[in-house]
């Protein structure tokens, strides 16, 4: 999308970047979601506000240097994927995922930003903030129902977060997707709280 400044539709972008079309527009939703590309009225796609985070965040990106050797080797021990989140700015976002041809990365069917609740990551994160701010996050973000085990009350996300067994690691067990479960522990970069699961 950088090369078309006036947009380019999502048969030309599947076509140069040699994706099927399939594949191509379930990545430009997801980027769209997360405001890394806008969709244009007319359909076509240009580049949104959130990439220009990426380019004034080389602190983060020095740190996710010295993180995704770390993720690969838990990606190569464990069999699975492996991630990264950041708590930015009062939101959970994913910040890097490390997965293989043996180890595939969970469908992100649902944004992380509105997913906190039902995933290990976001729940690690969410352990770690003070009473205030693990309010005002829950005060912003629907609980929703992702699958039958989803945690849909805060009083009760708080006090499985307050006698989580593993702590500090946190726990989803089927609650973001039916057949998937993960593990996170918080870590902190420079003042900056997030998970790795």
């Amino acid at each position: 999308a950088s090369a078309h400044e006036t947009g380019a539709p999502a048969k030309r972008l599947a076509r140069e970047a040699g994706l099927p079309l399939g594949t191509a527009y379930h990545l430009l939703r997801t980027l769209v979601h997360d405001g890394y590309l806008r969709k244009l009225d007319d359909g076509g796609f240009v580049l949104g506000d959130r990439l220009q985070s990426l380019h004034t965040g080389g602190r983060s990106q020095a740190l996710l240097t010295r993180v995704r050797p770390v993720l690969s080797a838990l990606r190569d021990e464990l069999s699975s994927a492996a991630y990264l989140t950041f708590y930015e700015d009062g939101e959970i976002r994913v910040s890097e995922v490390v997965d293989g041809p043996r180890a595939p990365r969970v469908d992100l069917w649902v944004g992380f930003e509105d997913a906190g609740h039902a995933t290990a990551l976001g729940k690690a994160v969410l352990r770690e903030l003070d009473d205030e701010a693990r309010e005002e996050y829950l005060s912003r973000h629907a609980l929703s129902d992702l699958t039958p085990h989803t945690v849909t009350t805060p009083m009760e996300l708080i006090r499985r977060l307050e006698t989580t067994p593993l702590a500090p690691a946190v726990t989803d067990l089927e609650e973001y997707a039916l057949g998937t479960v993960c593990v996170a522990v918080p870590v902190y970069g420079g003042g900056t709280l997030g998970s790795i699961g």
